[in-house]
């Protein structure tokens, strides 16, 4: 104990690296490595909250650092939940353990509260009278019995004799007591319950009397039992309500990433039907030029063709024409010549 609060003295004034030489490479900070404690770098260490108490857990083996502390903090990740997760089951176990303490002192109290105080029984008290005069006759006879041994020499049956004159005087007295007290000893516990009620705490399950001095209970409200375990329960409180709004971002991640993938998907399927409606209407729009080209060509092509036999029918009658002047010129020069 002392050779830690030494060391850790040495590493607040010098550093923790004050041992590391000129030429050696200094070790970086990680808050993963396990000589570091957990639970103090989740919130504190248990180990420190009950030092020189009944609930003293003693030294912490791991070390306790600051600067670690702060890389925790800025960490996200599942391995810090995992860290805080851990904290709430050791600090639950504390609770829990206390929480039993606290449930077997409320039974202790009501037991002892449905206890009744039997009260003197003048029917008891008229047998230990009986009882009270057969022992004294027997004792006056063992008396004379011993005395008379004594006289006749024989000293081991008189001290016998005394020795069982003795036990039954023992027992006399008893039962005189029994009748004596019989009479205030229930007044006198009942007066001594209703002076110290008894309470427990809530929060520590320690003995608290009802009604007492407001000093005495600052003293206990400000000790490290009921200190430590008020903290200890706020902690868990605290830590879980973090670890429930990291699985909630993870979760919101999770299902971002999720509606993202979906809607890419869902973009990706509507690029795909677009594209396929584009080339099914590409096609189609092909096919309707290509048919229409066809058209045109088929009319250029008739066209062509009507052109081509108007042509004909054009130079047929031209030549129809030539000819007939042809036969109308020579049947003209052979009338002249006749």
């Amino acid at each position: 104990m002392a050779v830690l609060a030494a060391a850790a003295l040495l590493d607040e004034l010098m550093g923790r690296n004050r041992n590391i030489l000129p030429n050696e490479k200094v070790k970086e900070l990680n808050w993963e490595d396990s000589e570091y404690c957990k639970y103090f770098l989740v919130k504190f260490c248990p180990h420190d909250l009950f030092v020189n108490t009944k609930a003293d857990l003693g030294t912490c083996p791991k070390v306790h650092d600051e600067e670690v502390r702060k890389l925790f903090e800025k960490s996200k990740g599942h391995r810090k939940v995992q860290y805080q997760e851990e904290f709430i089951r050791f600090c639950s176990n504390m609770v829990n353990e206390v929480e039993r303490r606290i449930q077997k002192g409320r039974q202790r109290l009501a037991l002892n509260s449905k206890q009744e105080i039997t009260p003197s029984n003048p029917a008891q008290i008229q047998r230990n009278l009986e009882q009270i005069n057969l022992l004294n006759e027997r004792i006056n006879g063992l008396e004379k019995e011993a005395e008379q041994a004594g006289n006749d020499g024989n000293v081991e049956q008189a001290q016998g004799l005394m020795k069982l004159c003795d036990q039954l005087k023992e027992e006399r007295d008893i039962l005189k007591k029994q009748n004596e007290n019989g009479h205030w000893s229930a007044t006198a516990e009942l007066a001594a319950a209703q002076e110290k009620q008894m309470e427990v705490c809530e929060v520590c399950g320690a003995f608290l009397i009802v009604g007492d001095a407001q000093q005495r209970i600052d003293d206990h409200l400000m000790g490290k039992q009921h200190v430590g375990y008020a903290r200890l329960k706020t902690a868990i409180d605290e830590v879980t309500g973090a670890v429930q709004s990291s699985r909630d971002e993870r979760r919101n991640v999770k299902d971002d990433r999720k509606d993202k993938k979906e809607g890419d998907r869902e973009k990706m399927e509507r690029k795909k039907e677009f594209r396929d409606r584009s080339e099914h209407r590409s096609e189609k729009d092909r096919m309707s030029t290509d048919r229409r080209e066809k058209k045109d060509r088929e009319k250029v092509e008739r066209r062509d063709r009507d052109r081509e036999r108007d042509k004909r029918e054009r130079d047929r009658k031209h030549r129809d024409r030539e000819r007939d002047s042809g036969r109308e010129s020579r049947s003209s020069r052979h009338s002249h010549r006749h």
